[in-house]
């Protein structure tokens, strides 16, 4: 489980096409040393398993992991998008005891939302977003929403769009600050949202 703060930007190293999926190899500034083989880490929303670890990735980034994501993980999210030099917000799990200050996130992608609109404001800039007609119901005027990772508030609902609020300290440790009009983001249902839809079901 994760709490959408993002914790770390990460750049791809490297991917390995296979069989299966594809192999990313992360550059990142979380000590390798603290990052057991098998430990969970959101990468850009996606909840992935750590297959190796390293150091000297960079003088920035000195550390680096290495996930494995399938191809039906990559079909339903960004991750088939991702180069080497893409940046990934990060995020490691949710340990007992933890500040809980976003909301509860799985990291189980739903599917991709699309940026329709930036608004860019002295002090935070209004997104508005796209999604399928199916993931409408899910998403309510205050509710949480994890976006590319980011636990966020719902502002306002229309149909299949709904917009954010996002302030200028999130840009500045995310990859909101560079996200543009007809990005794909990674999009997760909150999970009260999903739970409460299907007992009404």
């Amino acid at each position: 489980m994760f709490t959408g703060i993002i914790s770390d930007v990460g750049d791809v190293l490297s991917v390995e096409a296979r069989n299966s999926g594809k192999r990313f190899r992360i550059a990142t500034a979380y000590d390798a040393g603290t990052i057991a083989l098998g430990a969970s880490i959101s990468c850009a929303g996606c909840c992935l398993t750590v297959v190796e670890t390293g150091s000297a990735a960079g003088a920035d980034k000195p550390f680096f992991f290495d996930v494995e994501v399938s191809n039906e993980s990559l079909d339903k999210t960004t991750a088939k998008t991702w180069a080497a030099g893409t940046k990934l917000n990060l995020e490691r799990a949710l340990k007992m005891g933890d500040e809980l200050g976003g909301h509860m996130v799985s990291g189980h992608v739903d599917g991709g939302a699309v940026i329709v609109s930036r608004a860019d404001d002295i002090d935070m800039s209004v997104f508005w977003f796209e999604v399928a007609d199916a993931f409408k119901k899910f998403i309510a005027p205050k509710g949480s929403i994890a976006l590319d990772g980011t636990s966020l508030t719902v502002n306002a609902v229309e149909d299949c769009r709904f917009s954010v609020t996002i302030i200028p300290h999130t840009q500045a440790v995310t990859t909101w600050g560079v996200a543009r009009p007809g990005d794909v983001v990674n999009f997760e249902i909150d999970l009260m949202a999903r739970y409460v839809a299907r007992l009404t079901a």
